[in-house]
């Protein structure tokens, strides 16, 4: 039942965003990015993510103080049937308003096959405003981030 409301959700909000880049927040924010297919290799065997899934960020908060923070893939049609993302891992970064990277929350490698990854991270207090990213890795390469701006 959660990933359905997860999947409607995703949906929702992609659908009303039409895909941005990137969104304010003040306190809160949700946007999708599309996850392009792609191929990759585990074990000798070629694995395929078709296109049907969205990487959605969600952050919370006021300033530039993040109570909650998640990230995760969301799948729909035949995307839904594949086996999913191996060897994951979702990356919280942070960058002040030149886009210089001051601080990132790395997160563990699952070296398990999953349709729908999601990692959730502690509250944060930043230092200076700018944004927060969060970014999904497959077998070590970077296949997808969503970015809010934290502003005054």
């Amino acid at each position: 039942m959660q990933c359905v409301a997860r999947l409607i959700t995703a949906l929702a909000v992609a659908g009303a965003l039409v895909l941005t880049a990137s969104t304010g927040a003040h306190a809160t924010a949700i946007g999708s990015t599309p996850v392009r297919t792609f191929e990759y290799s585990v074990g000798g065997m070629n694995m395929k993510v078709p296109t049907g899934c969205m990487f959605t960020h969600i952050i919370r908060g006021s300033g530039k103080k993040i109570t909650y923070q998640n990230a995760g893939v969301d799948c729909a049609f035949v995307a839904a049937l594949s086996s999913g993302f191996c060897n994951w891992r979702i990356d919280f970064t942070y960058a002040d308003t030149n886009n210089r990277i001051y601080r990132t929350s790395r997160g563990k490698t699952h070296s398990e096959c999953k349709i729908d990854p999601m990692r959730n991270n502690s509250p944060q207090k930043l230092p200076r405003y700018g944004k927060a990213c969060a970014h999904l890795h497959v077998n070590g390469v970077r296949r997808v981030s969503q970015c809010h701006h934290i502003t005054k």
